[in-house]
C-alpha cells in the first residue's frame, strides 16, 4: 500500500517527474499525458457519481478503483524481469466491463440516431467522461507507438467509454430521454 506522510516533494519543481520504476520523465512525456488523462477521466466519474446511486454508484466506484489500477499500469514501463513485479490490468477487468455493457445495453432501447451528450446531469456527466477515456484511449494508442504498453490498458480504457455510453442512455430512461441528433437541423 501507499504511505503518503508529505504532501509536495519539490522533485518536479524543475518540469519533470517520477514513474513507477524509478526513472524520471518530463511531465509532458507521452506516457504522463496518458496516465494523467486516465486519472482525469476518474475524476470526471467521481462527479457523475454524485448523481448515481444503488447499483450504478457501485458499479462506477469499482471502475474509479480499477483506474487506479490502468495508471499504475501506465506509469510502470514494462521491462523484462523487474525486480517487484508491478500492478498490471488483467483480462478479468477488462471482461467485467464487458459484462456490465451486455447487462444494461439489453435493457435500453434501440439506437436510432446519434446521440447528443446530455439528458439528465448524470448522463451529462457520463458523457464527459467517455470523452476523457476516449482522449487516454488515443494518448495510450500513440504511446504504444513509442513503447511497449500492456494490451489490456487499452482493451480497458475502449469497453470502459462503451459502458460509459450505455450507462448514460440508462441514465436517460434507458435511452427514452436520449437527445437525439437531427442531421442538417438547423440549415
Amino acid at each position: 500500500m501507499v504511505k503518503l506522510t508529505k504532501i509536495y516533494t519539490r522533485t518536479g519543481d524543475k518540469g519533470d517527474t517520477g514513474l513507477g520504476d524509478g526513472s524520471r520523465v518530463a511531465k509532458h512525456d507521452l506516457r504522463v499525458e496518458a496516465f494523467g488523462t486516465v486519472d482525469e477521466t476518474n475524476a470526471v466519474i467521481g462527479l457523475a457519481q454524485l448523481y448515481a446511486e444503488d447499483e450504478l454508484h457501485e458499479v462506477l466506484a469499482r471502475v474509479q478503483n480499477d483506474l487506479f489500477d490502468v495508471g499504475a499500469d501506465l506509469c510502470t514501463p514494462e521491462q523484462e524481469n523487474p525486480e517487484y513485479p508491478p500492478l498490471r490490468v488483467t483480462a478479468g477487468q477488462v471482461e467485467y466491463l464487458e459484462g456490465r455493457i451486455d447487462a444494461y445495453n439489453a435493457e435500453l432501447a434501440t439506437l436510432r440516431s446519434f446521440i447528443l451528450p446530455g439528458g439528465t446531469a448524470l448522463a451529462a456527466h457520463l458523457h464527459l467522461a467517455r470523452t476523457v477515456t476516449r482522449r487516454a484511449e488515443r494518448l495510450v494508442t500513440a504511446l504504444m507507438i513509442e513503447q511497449s504498453v500492456n494490451p489490456e490498458v487499452l482493451r480497458y480504457l475502449n469497453r470502459l467509454s462503451d459502458l460509459l455510453f450505455v450507462l448514460a442512455r440508462r441514465a436517460n430512461g434507458n435511452g427514452d430521454n436520449d437527445v437525439l441528433w437531427v442531421p442538417g437541423a438547423n440549415r
